[in-house]
């Protein structure tokens, strides 16, 4: 009878078949984190997908109302007069005080630059019409009481500091003001004005121009009128803001976390390099270095999201 003896592992073999599995458990565990980081971030891209279109809608719808008048209505006028004010407004690098009157006595500690975003319409005696917040909006006698929907960015000061991207309105018995936030994590945003600088006008825009650049060229008109009050009434006739035929807007988002996403470009312009190139010392805002945010929002997940918007009422 032969007796074969058993050998076991030698502790040489033991060690390196340890350091085998210890290397696979490494790998297995770097492709599971990058996966899951992977999935994270896309995740998280949804969801400024989501937000950024979430505001857009609201912009456009706001903006595509603009100019409305209800024309089965008696109490509100058919067309709008000469001399009414504009239906359109905004302002460069300025936020607001949600209680304020309207977008007058902004606030110049915007977040990056932020622009103000303001358009006027008429509503309905029903209420039908809604304003940004999704209120209704009743019938208005004259034009100092039309609607109001007010986009402005601002910081959450209940909160964490997240700035946030607001609308702002006026009550529904008149008095007062509220501001609802929209969507969180802005960074920026942009907002420039087609002008159209064909006479007569054709409704399509020949330049796009901030809110400063309008402003300017009202200032620079020579009105008529012998007292304050018909200038006043002169320039609401031929201000360039009744001449805007489309409205291009630009968001800056960003994430709740951390992405670490070293193929993340070293600075967004927001409505293109050239125009940055430009414009940006004058208009702020539209180039957005994240080196130079502060350190907690430096690595985030962001996302440039723009759109250009037709205004569908003529100028008023």
């Amino acid at each position: 009878m032969n007796c074969q003896r058993q050998h076991g592992m030698t502790l040489v073999e033991l060690l390196v078949a340890l350091g085998l599995a210890a290397l696979l458990m490494l790998a297995s565990s770097a492709v599971l984190l990058a996966a899951s980081r992977s999935y994270l971030d896309q995740l998280e891209s949804a969801r400024l997908a989501d937000n950024g279109r979430y505001a857009f809608d609201a912009i456009a719808r706001a903006l595509r109302q603009t100019a409305w008048v209800d024309w089965d209505a008696t109490a509100a006028p058919l067309a709008h007069a000469a001399h009414d004010s504009a239906n359109l407004a905004g302002l460069d690098a300025r936020s607001l005080n949600k209680n304020s009157d309207g977008i007058g006595n902004p606030l110049t500690n915007s977040v990056n630059g932020s622009d103000v975003l303001a358009l006027r319409f008429y509503g309905t005696g029903d209420g039908a019409v809604l304003n940004c917040a999704g209120f209704g909006v009743g019938a208005a006698a004259t034009e100092a009481q039309r609607g109001w929907s007010i986009f402005y960015v601002a910081q959450d000061e209940g909160g964490d500091g997240e700035a946030e991207l607001r609308c702002k309105y006026r009550a529904s018995n008149g008095v007062g003001w509220g501001a609802d936030a929209l969507i969180r994590g802005v960074d920026s945003f942009q907002v420039l004005y087609g002008l159209d600088t064909d006479t007569p006008s054709d409704g399509i825009a020949n330049q796009y121009v901030n809110a400063s650049e309008l402003d300017a060229r009202d200032a620079a008109l020579v009105l008529a009128g012998a007292s304050e009050a018909e200038r006043q009434r002169d320039l609401q006739r031929r201000t360039h803001w009744k001449r805007v035929a489309s409205v291009r807007v630009a968001l800056l988002l960003h994430g709740p976390g951390m992405a670490g996403d070293a193929t993340a470009p070293p600075q967004y312009d927001l409505f293109g390099a050239a125009y940055a190139d430009a414009h940006a010392g004058q208009d702020p805002g539209v180039r957005i270095v994240p080196a130079s945010l502060p350190p907690a929002q430096r690595g985030r997940l962001r996302q440039l999201m723009q759109a250009t918007i037709m205004l569908r009422n003529g100028p008023a």
